[in-house]
Parts: structure tokens; C-alpha cells; sequence
């Protein structure tokens, strides 16, 4: 069982059951909104809600999270079509928001974006920089440790940005870090792509899973983290997980997945309404996704539910005002983040160098 969970609830609540909303007052709107701004779940938010009765300030905040949702939907697909327009004999592939305001998924309803994500061959990636650098993109990073770390080390180059436009590329050969004790297979990612009308092209939906799983639960600190389980959550209800236990295990992914299943289940499912974090919820979401039936070593149904109650204090880690909570716990989420990417040698002297050059966790 999970004890009383705060923070973040009260945006979780409102996207499973958007009639939640009609018990906040004054306070609990600022917080509800604050929340889901800090989250970047505010247009996600918009659209849920949208109809619904609240207050007149907050029906302003929404609607202007709605235009702003759709101006950058429309400057997300402007971008990936310069892209496409730079690199039209290469397979790129679109990944995460990008892709799913693309292919009109329900994921993309409201999502804000930033970075435009492309997955390209290995062994074609110097011919995707070269291309890019003479189309106007220029790099971000000017420090050569840095420069050198994402070369040798990392799934993507450097992030560039294009000097007119003023817009980010991240270009992937892969989805986890060289380094990741986790090897996803990049050639089937794209080899099994779906094409789009505009010559354009995204992952199968159960690839997408488990990108979003991998980047969870496999590489990143959990930052994040309420959007992406959001992501997993719309996947599942407009897809299923037919196939998605065999994927998982090709991939090396069937623990992540697993866990991405039961969180976003645990989260976002409305068969949970009244059992979810705080109302004495079994965090497994076995009941409402198939996950039981993934493959690999799971932990034991105790521990796993201790484990996941950790997860979740760092997801719902948030107060009233939207600013981060539980700095210990996210410290701990950020060096295990490392931890995954690198062997432990390669840690120590990465976040030596790092400390040396005065970097700090986001919210430290």
C-alpha cells in the first residue's frame, strides 16, 4: 500500500477525472495550474477541461495554453519539414511530441514542444551533420568536454539550433546513451517505422512505448516524467499492448515497460478513480494492462510495489506553487540516472568534471 501522496495529485486528478476540478477553489486552481505548467501539461490540461465550469481567470490561463499548444504543433511540423526538406534521402524518423502532432495522436492533443527529435542510421549520422550545418543549424555546446562526451559517448550529437528560426534539432542514432547498460535495437526501430502522407516517417506505436519507457526508467532522472506516463497512458488507449511484450524483450526494455504500464495505469486510469496514490492503491496496475505478461526478472510483487511508491514520491514531487520538492530524492533519481548510463569509473570522472565546471541537478 502507498500512504498519503501530495503534491502533483491534484494535476493527476484532474487529467484521469476532469470533473475533479469542480470541487478546487481559488487556491486550488493556482495550484492546479502552476502544477501543470511546471509539468509542461498545460495545454494537455487545456484540452481536458476544456467546456467544463471554473473560474473566469482560469478559463483565460486555458485558452491561452490552447492557442499556444497549437501555434507550436504548427512550428513543430514547420520544423520537421525543414528537416525532411535537408535530409529527403535519408530515413529519419520522428520521435516523441514531433511525432505524435504528426500522426494526429491522442498524445499529441495539447502537448507542448520543444526540441525537434529525428532518428537517423549510425552510420549516416556525419552525413545528417554535415547537411544540417550547411542548411543554417549551428551548435549549442560550446565546450569541447561536452562536445567530445556526446560523440563518443552519447545516442545523439550535440543539439544544434538553426540560427534563423531560432529552433533545436537533436539528431539520434539510437535511444539510449553507448554507455546504457540497456542496447535498444536502432536498425529495427527504423526498418519497422511507419511512413506518413508528408514523406515523413514515426516508430510503430509499440516501439513508441518503449522509447518512452527507456527514457524513463533507463536513461533519464524522471523529469519529466507525469508527460511521458501521460504519453504511455494515450498510447495504450488508442492502441493496446498486442505485441508489445515480444518488442519489449528485443529491445531489452521488458522491466521499463513493465513499470511504464503500472505507473501510467496507476496514474492516469480511470478504473482507478478512488484507489489511486493516497486511497490505498496496490501500485501494479496488473488489473487494467496486461503488463503481468511481459517477460523477464520481475521483482517480487512486495518489493515492487515499495519500489514503484518511490518512483511516484519523485514524479509527485511538487508544491503548491508548481516548484520542485524532495531534493534528496531527486538527487538520488539524478545519480541513479547516471548510474544507468556508465560504468561506474566513467561516472566518477563525468560528474567530477561536471561538479569542477559548477553544474548542479535542475532544481538544485
Amino acid at each position: 500500500m502507498v500512504g498519503a501522496v501530495t503534491g502533483a495529485m491534484i494535476l493527476v486528478d484532474a487529467l484521469r477525472d476532469p470533473a475533479t476540478t469542480a470541487a478546487l477553489d481559488g487556491d486550488g486552481w493556482t495550484t492546479l495550474l502552476a502544477i501543470a505548467r511546471a509539468e509542461q501539461l498545460i495545454g494537455t490540461l487545456a484540452h481536458r477541461l476544456d467546456g467544463l465550469p471554473m473560474p473566469e481567470a482560469a478559463k483565460r490561463v486555458l485558452a491561452d495554453a490552447r492557442a499556444s499548444a497549437e501555434q507550436g504543433r504548427t512550428a513543430a511540423l514547420w520544423e520537421a519539414e525543414m528537416a525532411r526538406r535537408v535530409l529527403p534521402d535519408m530515413p529519419g524518423v520522428l520521435l516523441k511530441g514531433t511525432a505524435f502532432v504528426a500522426a494526429g495522436l491522442s498524445a499529441g492533443v495539447g502537448r507542448q514542444i520543444g526540441d525537434l527529435d529525428i532518428l537517423v542510421p549510425r552510420d549516416r549520422i556525419a552525413e545528417a551533420e554535415a547537411a544540417l550545418l550547411a542548411a543554417g543549424w549551428e551548435w549549442v555546446k560550446p565546450d569541447p568536454y561536452d562536445d567530445a562526451y556526446y560523440r563518443r559517448w552519447m545516442h545523439e550529437l550535440p543539439p544544434l539550433i538553426h540560427r534563423d528560426r531560432d529552433r533545436m534539432i537533436d539528431v539520434h542514432h539510437t535511444i539510449l546513451p553507448l554507455t546504457a547498460r540497456v542496447t535498444p535495437d536502432a536498425a529495427a526501430l527504423i526498418a519497422d517505422s511507419l511512413p506518413l502522407e508528408n514523406g515523413l516517417r514515426i516508430l510503430t506505436p509499440n516501439d513508441m512505448l518503449c522509447h518512452a519507457a527507456a527514457h524513463l526508467f533507463a536513461d533519464g532522472d524522471l523529469a519529466g516524467g507525469l508527460r511521458n506516463l501521460w504519453d504511455v497512458h494515450c498510447l495504450v488507449e488508442e492502441f493496446g499492448t498486442d505485441g508489445l511484450a515480444a518488442r519489449a524483450t528485443h529491445h531489452g526494455l521488458a522491466r521499463e515497460v513493465a513499470r511504464a504500464l503500472r505507473l501510467s495505469a496507476t496514474l492516469y486510469s480511470p478504473l482507478l478513480r478512488g484507489r489511486g496514490p493516497g486511497r490505498g492503491a496496490v501500485i501494479t496496475g496488473e488489473p487494467l494492462v496486461a503488463q503481468a505478461s511481459l517477460p523477464g526478472p520481475l521483482p517480487a510483487s512486495g518489493e515492487r510495489e515499495k519500489t514503484d511508491a518511490l518512483y511516484l514520491r519523485r514524479l509527485l514531487a511538487r508544491d503548491g506553487w508548481g516548484c520542485q520538492t524532495r531534493r534528496l530524492t531527486r538527487l538520488g533519481f539524478y545519480l541513479r540516472s547516471h548510474w544507468l548510463r556508465m560504468p561506474p569509473t566513467m561516472l566518477a570522472r563525468h560528474l567530477w568534471t561536471k561538479w569542477r565546471k559548477g553544474y548542479l541537478p535542475a532544481g538544485g
